[in-house]
């Protein structure tokens, strides 16, 4: 049996959808608000998937200003988002990426997960107005 592996090469759009993402990761370890903030449009919507106290599947919104406020005040250093890859398409100024991740605070294993972000091409380059994650903590790489 013969396995063929398909290697798409990455194409200049998707190299600089990837970079805006990176740009938010850098933010987070480097507790630079600014940076966090220059990642996305300013009425972007940030939400995770959770189950409530029934156990049902819902989603929990949460607030721009508020989480680059509260990373911007971290040490830097402390929080560290490690990626485990990009999967990102492209159709003209809209960009999707999928990207698993674990969490780490400092130098111990918070969580892990799936982020979706949901990017559009804007005279300033690409922004994020839309990122939705999964978070738990079993069956993570580690």
């Amino acid at each position: 049996m013969v396995l063929t592996v398909a290697v798409q090469a990455q194409n200049s759009s998707e190299k600089e959808v990837q970079t805006t993402i990176e740009m938010l990761f850098e933010g987070m370890l480097e507790a630079d608000g600014q940076k966090i903030a220059d990642s996305f449009t300013s009425d972007a919507i940030m939400q995770t998937v959770v189950k409530n106290e029934q156990g049902k599947v819902a989603i929990r919104n949460g607030n721009l200003e508020a989480f680059v406020k509260s990373i911007g005040s971290a040490e830097p250093g402390r929080l560290h988002e490690k990626i485990g890859g990009y999967e990102i398409k492209i159709d003209g100024e809209l960009a999707s990426a999928w990207t698993p991740y674990e969490f780490y605070v400092g130098e111990d294993f918070s969580h892990c997960g799936v982020n979706s972000f949901q990017l559009m091409k804007t005279a300033d380059g690409w922004k994020i107005f839309h990122i939705v994650d999964t978070r738990r903590r079993d069956n993570c790489v580690e």
